[in-house]
Parts: structure tokens; C-alpha cells; sequence
């Protein structure tokens, strides 16, 4: 018996078209979910597509979708629905850098990532939940933050506070929405190779690698099976939690 069979669902992942969020795709894909990706960048849209559909289980879209902007998610929730006809599960992963240090903010900075890192993800969640709730058939939202939500890291002021609001968006959220069978957790993600982490001065990772218990970056083939149980039927009795998932991290 195959405990984590998600045949027959279908996630929505913003994000999903490299690291942490192409990741979780390959997991749910192989999981038998069907999995509709939305993202910026078409030509790699297209590459995670091609990937993704050349595993057996279930089957991938992608959809343009700049989650800073409201019409474009409405839009591709739409095209999602029209391709799958429903959504059970949505990762909420969309995300960008640009850490600042205060003397050195600008309202510029601070709008920029909250527009992508915390309004985005409220705004997935409102098209997303809106097909939850009427469906009457419950849901998962699973939301990508970061162990800067509970640690202090220079230079990163409002990358932080934009991911500290991801996490108060995680238990608002779950707490609202259990009467409708919708849980809602998030993951604090620790220092993995990303597109983000490739900007980060070299000495940086050698520095993070130092202070991290287990001694490693996180690996991505892990992410594949994080995935699939939060997506799956064993996680229904977990709303609302903002799980550190860093090697240790938060507690050296």
C-alpha cells in the first residue's frame, strides 16, 4: 500500500519553477498530483514542465503569474481551474531577497519584498481559498518562510519581517479557516542552494555551513517528501505550526 498516493489532487505551487518550489513539484508529481505551477519566467516554466511530465504519476501546467500582482494570479487561478477543474493544495513559495539594512532602507526596498513575500502569498490564498471554501471539500495551504522570521541576520531587515508576516499570516489563516476543513502551515526554511543564495557572498555560506548543527546546506531530494506529507491526508491534524526546517539552525 502506498501511503502517500495523491493521485486525483491537484497543487498549485507559485514558484514552482526551480528550487525549493520545483522540488516540492517532482515530489507531488511522482505522488500522482497533478500540479499547476505559477511563475514569472516562461522559459523556465516551460523547462520545469518538460521535467516534470516526463516522470510517471501526475501531470504538470504552468501558468505566467507575478504573485505582486493581483489580476495576474486571478488570472491564473482561473487558468489552473480551467485546466484541472479544482485545487486541493497550494504552496505558497513565490519569493525574492533584496535584504536591506535599516540606515540604509528605502520605502522602495521595504514595498518591493513585501509585495512579493507577504502580499503575495495572502492574495494566493484569497483566490485559492475562495475555490476551497465553496467546494466544501477542505484544503492545504503550505507556505514557504524562513528561518529570518525568528533569528536576527544583518542586512536583511525587510526581508525578514516580510517572511515574520508570512508567519502570522500561517496561524490567522489556519485558525479561520479550520471550520472549513482548510489547514495552513508554514515552513522555515534554513540555508539551501537557491537562486537567492547564489547572490549571497561566497564567505557567507561557508560562515552559515559553520554555525549549522548538522553541518550541511539542506538537499533538495529531502524537499520531495516534506511535500508530499504536508500535502497529504497524514498532516491533517497539523494547522497553524511554522516549522524551522534548517539542520538545526534556529537552536545553535
Amino acid at each position: 500500500m502506498n501511503l502517500f498516493n495523491l493521485s486525483g489532487k491537484t497543487a498549485v505551487i507559485t514558484g514552482g519553477n526551480s528550487g525549493i518550489g520545483l522540488a516540492f513539484a517532482r515530489g507531488l508529481v511522482k505522488s500522482g498530483a497533478d500540479v499547476a505551477i505559477w511563475a514569472r519566467n516562461e522559459a523556465k516554466n516551460a523547462a520545469a514542465v518538460e521535467e516534470l511530465n516526463a516522470f510517471d504519476g501526475g501531470s504538470a501546467a504552468a501558468f505566467p503569474c507575478d504573485v505582486a500582482e493581483e489580476e495576474q494570479i486571478a488570472a491564473a487561478m482561473a487558468s489552473a481551474l480551467d485546466r484541472f477543474g479544482k485545487v486541493d493544495i497550494c504552496f505558497a513559495n513565490a519569493g525574492i531577497g533584496g535584504g536591506m539594512a535599516l540606515p540604509e532602507m528605502t520605502a522602495e526596498a521595504w514595498d518591493k519584498v513585501m509585495a512579493v513575500n507577504a502580499r503575495g502569498p495572502a492574495l494566493t490564498y484569497r483566490y485559492v481559498t475562495e475555490h476551497m471554501v465553496e467546494r466544501g471539500e477542505g484544503g492545504k495551504l503550505i507556505a514557504t518562510s524562513s528561518g529570518q522570521s525568528i533569528m536576527g541576520v544583518n542586512r536583511s531587515s525587510n526581508y525578514a519581517a516580510s517572511k515574520a508576516a508570512v508567519n502570522g499570516l500561517t496561524r490567522a489563516a489556519a485558525f479561520e479557516l479550520a471550520r472549513y476543513q482548510i489547514t495552513a502551515n508554514a515552513l522555515l526554511f534554513g540555508f539551501y542552494e537557491t537562486d537567492l543564495t547564489a547572490q549571497a557572498d561566497p564567505r557567507f555560506a561557508e560562515w552559515m555551513t559553520k554555525r549549522i548543527p548538522l553541518r550541511r546546506f539542506g538537499d533538495h531530494d529531502g524537499l520531495e517528501g516534506l511535500a508530499v506529507f504536508f500535502a497529504s491526508p497524514h498532516s491533517d491534524y497539523i494547522t497553524g505550526q511554522c516549522l524551522p526546517v534548517d539542520g538545526g539552525l534556529c537552536i545553535s
